[in-house]
């Protein structure tokens, strides 16, 4: 399978870290974060400070952009963190990563959320034997993810299992990778979020 050579990986220069929406080339030096180490645009050093709001904004378009979900869609996640027990940030923060899309990208089995959405939506992946084609599903604990058992999208699979095998696998999920399949053996913690966030600051601004 080739290795994604696509434009420089704008949004995660942007935020100044990596965020990996660009897969496999997030891992190599021909990441933006590597090759450059500023924002785009002309008077980069001329910028000012950002305000109290710029930052709380900044945080969730980061959240939104590593996720790969719109505003209203967040908003709604927002919504339902805030009704849950406990923690409106980390209940919103949780929500996100058990996305199924995320689930594929975190097993290895996708090189980034974009692809992981494009697999679930052709209807290549089933959870617990039944096909799922909706990238927003939330898994839960005993959830058993499989790719479709077809010559094809296997080989489209392992071939990234093969690229990606230096990464970890959260401790929340259990990886058989000779099946292959992985299986959620508990809810993720907020230790256990992929994503580098302040999320008191996504709670001050979207309860303004």
């Amino acid at each position: 399978m080739a290795r994604y050579v696509g434009p420089q990986c704008r949004l995660c220069r942007r935020e100044g870290e990596k965020l990996f929406l660009k897969g496999i080339r997030c891992d190599t030096v021909k990441c933006a974060i590597t090759k450059r180490k500023y924002p785009p645009g002309q008077s980069t050093w001329g910028r000012g400070k950002l305000s109290k709001y710029g930052i709380q904004f900044r945080e969730k378009q980061k959240t939104k952009r590593f996720y790969g979900v719109l505003e209203r869609q967040f908003r709604n996640y927002f919504r339902k963190a805030e009704r849950q027990k406990g923690n409106t940030g980390d209940n919103l923060l949780v929500m996100l990563e058990r996305r199924l899309d995320n689930v594929l990208c975190l097993a290895l089995f996708a090189a980034s959320r974009k692809s992981a959405r494009q697999l679930i939506l052709h209807g290549n992946i089933t959870v617990n034997n039944k096909k799922v084609d909706i990238g927003s599903y939330l898994v839960k604990v005993g959830d058993v993810i499989k790719p479709k058992n077809t010559e094809t999208i296997l080989n489209i699979v392992k071939a990234n299992m093969e690229s990606l095998k230096g990464r970890n696998i959260p401790a929340w999920m259990e990886f058989k990778a000779e099946i292959p399949e992985v299986v959620v053996t508990q809810i993720p913690a907020r230790e256990d979020i992929s994503v580098s966030v302040h999320e008191q600051l996504i709670v001050e601004l979207c309860s303004k």
